[in-house]
């Protein structure tokens, strides 16, 4: 589709935002078996990641695999202090994560062109990577709640202190993006290195953002900057 003169203008705008280069402080993986780290969630004190066939829960001390629950993983993964929330082809479902039992399932809006989720304020949060696009929809029934444009293309998504960030990967360049929640206005922006792409993104509620690397096979923990650093700089 082509780019309206209106939209052109927003992205010139948008990606003037000054950019800082990532703190990338940990690697995990390639995970034995695995082509493709897709969704990343937290749970508070483990990190899952979505492998494709199965869901994996890492120690993030250790980097070790404490449990694995054979559930398909194509996109998004989301914790809700209970229950994961995992995107499989153009569904979502609600998974027992101590069972694997799916408990239930709904509608994922972009029916299958579904990237990144997460779960704030009552909410799941999905990304669509080409339609550049988060949603906010309900997790009971699947209904769109409201949408937020981005001009660029979404992978994972995740909110921490009220702020909304997600994933970008478009060709060799990827970025993490703090966006404003209403406007979709870019705030901050984290370049990875060239060649390092952002699936997955969570926050660990603290000092680090976890980012699937698609492809690579591997998992990354990224330096979040805080409102400190960000009123020192």
């Amino acid at each position: 589709m082509p780019t309206t003169t209106a939209e052109a203008t927003r992205q010139r705008k948008t990606d003037n935002r000054p950019t800082t280069p990532a703190e990338i402080v940990r690697e995990y993986g390639p995970f034995e078996g695995a082509v493709n780290v897709n969704g990343v969630t937290h749970d508070g004190s483990r990190v899952w990641v979505a492998l494709g066939a199965r869901l994996d829960a890492i120690d993030p001390h250790s980097g070790k695999t404490v449990h694995t629950l054979p559930r398909a993983g194509d996109a998004g993964t989301a914790f809700d202090g209970k229950h994961l929330y995992q995107i499989a082809e153009s569904r979502i479902d609600k998974i027992d994560p101590a069972t694997g039992q799916v408990l239930a399932s709904i509608p994922a809006p972009g029916n299958g062109n579904d990237s990144g989720l997460a779960w704030a304020e009552g909410s799941l949060w999905v990304g669509q990577y080409r339609d550049r696009r988060i949603h906010q929809i309900d997790p009971e029934t699947g209904a769109v709640k409201r949408t937020i444009e981005s001009n660029r293309f979404v992978t994972g998504v995740t909110w921490v202190e009220g702020e909304l960030w997600h994933g970008t990967w478009e060709g060799d360049e990827s970025e993490l993006r703090r966006i404003h929640p209403e406007s979709g206005a870019v705030l901050e922006r984290l370049t990875l290195p060239e060649g390092v792409g952002v699936s997955g993104l969570e926050s660990d509620g603290a000092d680090l953002f976890w980012c699937g690397g698609g492809g690579s096979g591997k998992l990354r923990a990224v330096r979040r900057p805080r409102a400190a650093t960000r009123a020192a700089a």
